[in-house]
């Protein structure tokens, strides 16, 4: 593969694979992009290539106003809500969106995912956000850039930090989640998911289970995150 962005599009190509791997996807439902700051430019899935056929060459880059400009297949139908973050999220590398059963629950719910415990404290000290359903005459104009202007609407709202809240729901829709590369952008997806799952049981077992106290939140997002964290190598 002789092209000046090979290296985006093996990591492009990668990231989706990995969310295939991991169970994330149905299909061909899903889609990860990868951004390439100096370049401005970033690489997305093709639109309804299924995953086992999928190759690095196959990966689309496009400018962040969606202008194609290398690659020969269309580019995922989300296109337009991976430039609109890239656009205005300068720190992101990657963004993922899939279709994932209880992310998409509760984004078909229209409820934020309570912060119940410390796998979710591990990573993030709110609620996970469900943006509002898109108002109508959204729908009926640019979708998927609109889709974007809907997930930031959200954090200016509710004055969430991108840099901290990676990840986010949208309502009737599914989870979109980005990070500082495309690998990251698929862990927090996974990471969603299973935070989504563990929300949903979590009622079931207790429909009035408490939300975790300050304290825990505080102490489990330090120690990974905070000035003095301590997990890990």
């Amino acid at each position: 593969m002789s092209s000046k962005y090979k290296s985006l599009k093996e990591e492009c190509y990668e990231a989706n694979m990995e969310l295939n791997a991991l169970g994330l996807v149905i299909y061909t439902f899903g889609n990860v992009s990868a951004v390439d700051r100096d370049n401005a430019v970033f690489g997305i899935k093709p639109s309804g290539v299924p995953y086992e056929t999928l190759k690095p060459e196959d990966i689309v880059i496009l400018d962040y106003d969606n202008n194609i400009v290398e690659g020969s297949l269309r580019p995922s139908s989300d296109t337009k809500t991976h430039s609109y973050l890239y656009k205005n999220w300068d720190n992101i590398g990657g963004v993922a969106h899939t279709h994932a059963m209880y992310s998409v629950s509760w984004a078909q719910a229209q409820l934020d995912i309570p912060i119940f415990g410390t796998t979710h404290a591990d990573h993030l000290t709110q609620d996970i956000p469900c943006a509002p359903p898109m108002a109508d005459e959204l729908i009926e104009g640019n979708y998927e850039h609109n889709t974007g202007i809907q997930i930031l609407d959200c954090f200016k709202e509710r004055n969430l930090d991108y840099n901290e809240v990676e990840m986010v729901l949208i309502g009737n829709h599914g989870p979109f989640a980005w990070g500082k590369n495309a690998a990251k952008a698929v862990y927090n997806t996974k990471v969603l998911e299973t935070v989504a799952q563990m929300a949903y049981l979590t009622l079931q077992i207790n429909p009035q289970a408490p939300r975790l106290k300050d304290s825990l939140i505080k102490k489990h997002y330090e120690r990974k995150h905070g000035k003095n964290a301590y997990y890990g190598q």
